[in-house]
């Protein structure tokens, strides 16, 4: 028993932030909801992202060949304005996500699909990994039909290496609200960070053994 208190306790140490208590799920008007389609900007796109702690995930994008930037912030929810605090309740239905500007002539958005199913745990339900609430929830994207078609055929693809249905919910995008400043980079930041220690630098390296062949020069 006290095994498992301490196993519970380092677990709860080492969370992205608090756990939320109430287990959200993506609201009906949300998910049938016409996709808004983000402009083009200086010949880069954008494309969004929730799959855990938006400081894992922020940094495994970063360190894609193509990816100018990636934004942490929040989306999927039903108010206006999150804020870290109140995501973490798990009652605006927002999960922590990040927006990926990216060169298109780089790498595709079917790369970028491919990076997200396989930088987590697909298969686990409100959370990845010691993160666990919806704020933590997988949710993929699209902006049109084309990509909700990318986005399904990958995952149909996935879905043959795993037992366990695939969790991450595929959402029409509607709006991207970004995170506080002190959110941004935060892994670059805050390296000794024990969490960044513990559970971020171990994700990010997993992912760059498995897509070595995307990695930007500096990020091998």
């Amino acid at each position: 028993m006290k095994f498992l208190l301490l196993n519970f306790v380092s677990l709860v140490l080492l969370a992205c932030g608090n756990q939320a208590k109430d287990s959200n799920i993506t609201k009906p008007e949300i998910a049938n909801a016409e996709p808004v389609e983000v402009s083009t900007q200086d010949g880069m796109k954008k494309a969004y992202f929730a799959s855990g702690c938006f400081w894992c995930v922020e940094a495994i994008y970063e360190s894609v060949e193509g990816v100018s930037e990636s934004i942490s912030g929040y989306a999927g929810g039903h108010t206006k304005n999150p804020t870290y605090e109140g995501s973490n309740t798990g009652k605006t239905g927002h999960a922590e996500a990040v927006e990926v500007i990216y060169d298109p002539e780089v790498v595709s958005f079917k790369t970028l699909v491919e990076v997200y199913y396989g930088s987590q745990d697909p298969t686990q339900v409100n959370g990845q990994g010691p993160d666990r609430g919806s704020q933590y929830r997988s949710l993929i994207f699209y902006q049109n039909a084309d990509q909700k078609k990318i986005i399904e055929e990958v995952k149909a693809e996935v879905a043959k290496n795993y037992d366990k249905a695939i969790a991450a919910e595929i959402l029409p995008f509607q709006k991207f609200w970004v995170a506080e400043d002190y959110h941004q980079n935060y892994e670059k930041n805050n390296p000794q960070n024990p969490y960044i220690q513990n559970v971020s630098i171990p994700r990010l390296n997993r992912f760059k053994a498995k897509f070595p062949d995307i990695l930007k020069e500096d990020a091998h």
